[in-house]
Formats: structure tokens, sequence, C-alpha cells
């Protein structure tokens, strides 16, 4: 950030000044950035399932939308009613516009009553809305013309954190949604590139520095560890013939088989 800023600002390269670099990587040892917390898989479905949609529709929606998609909430803020397709069994829906340049793609399938919450939030919409952005001003029960903010947007998961009631509410920042989004696909052990891919990172370093080390994760590691047969393949080969097939044949804790059948015709 000060090596772009002071190029632009000051027409100044400090890639030149080797001495100033090595200042610079010294003073910033041992620091931690801030980042935001993480809503879990538990907590995600416990407050779709427990809060009320006349008070909370808006948030429900805007929660399924970013963890689906990884999204930004500027991303959230101008999505329109056109870049959504419901397809029935899902919901395609295109982020055009991203700040890395590359427009994303994402789909949410009808898991729980995802699909049901979206569609009653869009039959809500006033029918003489002049413009096209998809998310407008909920309130018991009924939406208005007035599209959502970002400072609205922003609150989603201190909103969902206040309800359930998790301690530091402040620190679900905007930000949480994009992060959880991409915690749960690691603990779900889909590989680093997937999840550039699925949130439009081009950086591996910026992906993983948004992914947590969830206690979810760490679990699965430990029993990986610690019973040791997830992590290498053990192959069997059984050989069959048509007038001996084995009654009883253990494949206990084998990943790979393969039969060997003779036939005599």
């Amino acid at each position: 950030m000060v090596k772009s800023c002071l190029i632009i600002y000051d027409n100044i390269d400090i890639s030149k000044f080797p001495k100033l670099i090595a200042f610079l990587k010294r003073t910033g040892d041992g620091y931690q950035a801030k980042k935001s917390k993480i809503l879990t898989k538990s907590e995600i479905d416990r407050f779709l399932s427990s809060a009320d949609d006349k008070e909370f529709l808006t948030i429900k929606v805007g929660l399924i939308l970013g963890i689906a998609g990884a999204c930004r909430t500027d991303e959230l803020v101008n999505l329109t009613v056109d870049d959504i397709e419901d397809v029935g069994s899902s919901l395609i829906v295109k982020i055009p516009n991203t700040k890395t340049k590359i427009p994303r793609i994402f789909v949410v399938t009808d898991v729980g009553n995802m699909l049901e919450l979206f569609r009653k939030y869009l039959s809500l919409r006033p029918p003489h809305v002049k413009h096209k952005r998809f998310f407008l001003y909920y309130k018991a029960g009924k939406c208005s013309w007035q599209p959502v903010g970002k400072n609205t947007m922003e609150k989603i998961p201190s909103v969902v954190a206040s309800y359930l009631k998790l301690p530091d509410v402040a620190c679900y920042t905007g930000h949480c949604l994009r992060r959880s989004s991409a915690t749960l696909l690691a603990d779900a052990g889909v590989d680093i590139t997937t999840i550039k891919r699925h949130a439009g990172w081009k950086s591996t370093t910026v992906a993983e520095g948004y992914v947590e080390n969830s206690i979810e994760n760490k679990t699965k590691i430990a029993n990986q560890v610690l019973v040791g047969t997830t992590t290498s393949a053990i192959t069997k080969t059984v050989n069959v013939s048509e007038s001996n097939i084995p009654s009883n044949i253990n494949f206990e804790n084998c990943t790979n088989v393969t039969f060997n059948l003779n036939i005599n015709k």
C-alpha cells in the first residue's frame, strides 16, 4: 500500500531503496492484522432456522447470498434482480463488477429453506420500483422502494452475532461473510485453487489470509494425524473365479480395491 501510494502521489518507486524496505519489514515484525470473526456452519443454520422472518428476512437472504458467493459488502449492495436467475432447483447468481475485475458466478442450491426465503423476499418487492437493486428496505413484513445501503449490509454479520448472543459482536464486520465462506470451504477439504476461483482471488497468500484456523479444521487434522489411515491409500487385490467366489471379504480401511475376475466359458 505504501509503495502504490508513493508511486501515484509522489512518483517515487521505493523498490529502488532496499534499506527502506528492510527497515519497514523489521518494523512490521510481530504485527498481526485485526481480522473479522467468522460464522460457523452450525451458527448460520441456527440463525436461519430460529430468527423470525418478519424481522430478519433481509438479513437472512443477505447472509445466504454472502456466504454462498463469498461476497463483499458492495457486491451485495450493487446486486440487481437481473443478476439472479431462479432455475427452480437452484439460483444462479452473477457478480459482474468486482474489486479484482474478475466477474464471478455462484450457485445457491435448495438446502433447507434457502430458496424459499429468497422467493419470499422477492415476492414482497413492490411492482413499481424504478431501480433494479435487489435488496430493498424491509420492515414489518413489507419492502419499500428504498434500496439497502452499504452500512446496513456491513451490519449483517453483527446482527446475526447479536441474535445468537455471540461474544465480541463488534468483531463481526462486513468481511465476515467472505471469510466465513472461505473457511467453510477449507474445512470441507477444498483445495486453495478452488477457493481462489470461487472468491475471485488472484493471490494464494491473500486467499490463505481469509481462511480462519477453525476448531473444526483443527479437529479433522488431529484425527488424520492420530488415526493415520485417512492419509495413506491402502490397496487390496482380490482374485475371483467363477467356481470360487469368497463369501467374506474384509475391505476395512481399504481405499483402493482391485478385482481380478477369471471366468471359464
